[in-house]
């Protein structure tokens, strides 16, 4: 590359939803394709699901763009990870506009990979082997990633989603590759947890995102960059609380310390057990410390 050039991009294609072990294959496959030229690992993919648009049915996404981004780069070393705003124009580009103006000419792309379903451009009439086509006419790279199978099921989002909505956190982790994420900054709740003794933070699940089964998982926190076994209940708490709206509440096993305003990464591992409505507060006290037991002996079995 010649002294003044910009440095050229390897771009992956696709929305990434979950992050997962199809997704991840394409990502190692980028980041070595960078690394090889001495190119930029990026991504581009969407603010917002296509199909919320093109179909008008919202999809209830596994990841917020930020745990989306935040997982391509920790775990794949993207370097860089484009949203594009998915609107009426981009719904309407001609598909090889999209390769041609968008990817070449505006974000400098000099190497494409992309995944073997691939749609793109006005009613997905892009795909991998028109990509594959342009590209060549273009002087541009380009690799296609075969689907990926996983206990043989293909990997993919939906099914993920699936997973998670019926509680099934272990299984979902088998197909993601990693722990189911969700992170957001701690705000204050009601303290009901720190009047008990067992204080929790507290997290807000935003719209269009989807909500795991209600109940009591072992989960890990990660703040500061250092992991804590933790547990969460995910759920309306019928006990303590009538308003119906689901909240996500997380004690931390093994932790002291002020964490409001910080942001924190909360990892699925297992459910444990259904949300349940209790008598008194001291019953659901007594719940907890067993809940918590059972949270350090799934940890102390794995390994953690």
């Amino acid at each position: 590359m010649k002294s003044g050039q910009t440095q050229g991009k390897v771009i992956a294609l696709g929305f990434f939803d979950g992050v997962h072990r199809g997704h991840a294959a394409l990502l190692r496959e980028t980041t070595q394709r960078a690394q090889a030229l001495g190119y930029v690992a990026s991504v581009v993919t969407f603010d917002r699901h296509p199909e919320n648009l093109i179909v008008g049915q919202p999809v209830p996404l596994i990841n917020t763009p930020a745990d989306r981004a935040d997982l391509m780069r920790r775990l794949f070393g993207i370097q860089e990870v484009i949203f594009a705003h998915f609107d009426e124009h981009m719904m309407h580009m001609p598909w090889d506009e999209f390769i041609t103006g968008f990817l070449r000419d505006k974000l400098g792309a000099s190497h494409l990979v992309a995944g073997h379903d691939f749609h793109f451009g006005y009613k997905g009439q892009g795909n991998p082997a028109r990509l594959r086509e342009k590209c060549a006419q273009l002087g541009l790279g380009c690799d296609i990633i075969p689907k990926v199978e996983y206990d043989g099921i293909t990997v993919s989002s939906t099914y993920i989603r699936k997973l998670i909505a019926q509680g099934e956190m272990e299984r979902a982790n088998d197909f993601l590759g990693h722990p189911h994420v969700f992170s957001d900054t701690v705000h204050h709740g009601r303290k009901i947890g720190s009047s008990i003794g067992i204080p929790t933070i507290n997290m807000t699940v935003p719209d269009g995102i989807l909500v795991p089964a209600r109940g009591v998982y072992a989960t890990r926190v990660c703040v500061d960059g250092m992991p804590y076994n933790a547990m969460t209940n995910v759920g309306i708490r019928p006990t303590v609380d009538s308003s119906g709206k689901v909240s996500v509440e997380t004690n931390i096993l093994d932790f002291s310390g002020e964490l409001y305003g910080k942001e924190v990464r909360v990892e699925y591992y297992a459910y444990l057990r259904p949300e349940i409505r209790f008598e008194s507060l001291e019953a659901l006290k007594a719940q907890i410390y067993h809940d918590r037991e059972a949270t350090r002996e799934y940890f102390g079995k794995n390994g953690f």
